[in-house]
């Protein structure tokens, strides 16, 4: 997208936020950071509550094409709180157990550009999720998982801090575990979601994003540690007006640690990632830090 500094750099940074959206030109809707440690391992049947508290914050802005530090006092933060509701039911479809997810994230998004002439805090509604097919397999010593879904374009896109993407995106989901040792206390595991972006109003249409997170973990006595990180691509070029052939990739690495309260049926997780790589074809694009707390409740 060649676009002036103030609308490029707005359009990276009101896509940083929610489990909705990232900050890269890229533009689908999916947040890498919000899996780690065993990403690819779906529940057993049952239905759960996943709540993702994401904390954004840019230390890093940089026009497209250039690789120097935008000027003035700028600054970038989002929070942001993605519902996540999971049914795993007991049918079985090709071995796997069939289940259905939905998110639906709450966003509190704050910009102040000076460079750009812009200065905007908002707390919405984000995009919403369905996703009608989850199917999770688990072996001896492995668990994988695929599923299908679509982003809705339900919230907000009128100001720069608005939380809304302005278009639909389909996403496919595939990933593995793997347990190096018959007690499952060291893993492996690697989730990679595709979202295929539809147009907005306008007849943009962002290209399309392949996202990986990884994460390898050990469990100790009450508690689970490990690396983790991530990865995006833009696989496909924009079309539309002001579309350009540059595409977006972001690269992040991090450290978790999972607590789990077996008594309550809650997992409590904790994840700090520190992006290493944000480009756009030849340029740099904003990047920063993400700090992640993840509460799982089954029922």
């Amino acid at each position: 997208m060649k676009k002036t500094i103030a609308s490029a750099v707005v359009a990276a940074l009101a896509t940083l936020g929610t489990l909705t959206t990232t900050a890269v030109h890229a533009d689908g809707h999916y947040v890498p950071g919000v899996e780690g440690m065993q990403a690819a391992s779906v529940p057993p049947p049952g239905f759960y509550y996943l709540g993702y508290l994401v904390d954004y914050n840019i230390d890093s802005f940089r026009a497209p094409g250039s690789s120097d530090n935008l000027p003035g006092r700028n600054k970038g933060t989002v929070v942001a709180l993605a519902n996540r509701f999971v049914w795993m039911t007991s049918t079985k479809v090709l071995g796997a157990d069939y289940g259905m997810e939905a998110i639906i994230p709450l966003q509190h998004t704050s910009l102040r550009i000076n460079a750009a002439g812009v200065d905007d805090s908002r707390t919405e509604l984000g995009d919403i999720y369905i996703g009608p097919l989850v199917l999770g397999w688990h072996g001896q010593q492995w668990d994988a998982v695929a599923a299908a879904g679509m982003w809705f374009d339900t919230a907000n896109t009128n100001h720069p801090a608005s939380a809304g993407k302005g278009f639909k995106s389909t996403m496919l989901t595939g990933g593995a575990t793997y347990y190096f040792d018959a007690a499952k206390k060291i893993s492996a595991s690697g989730l990679m979601r595709f979202e295929r972006n539809g147009r907005t109003d306008s007849g943009f249409r962002p290209g399309n994003q392949v996202t990986l997170e990884w994460g390898v973990g050990k469990s100790f006595a009450n508690f689970q540690a490990g690396v983790v990180g991530y990865s995006q691509w833009q696989v496909s070029d924009d079309s539309g007006v002001g579309a350009s052939g540059d595409r977006a990739s972001r690269h992040a690495i991090g450290a978790e640690v999972v607590y789990p309260i077996p008594g309550a049926g809650v997992f409590l997780k904790g994840a700090v990632y520190k992006e290493i790589s944000a480009q756009a074809g030849t340029g740099a694009l904003p990047k920063g830090n993400l700090l992640r707390f993840t509460l799982v409740k089954a029922f």
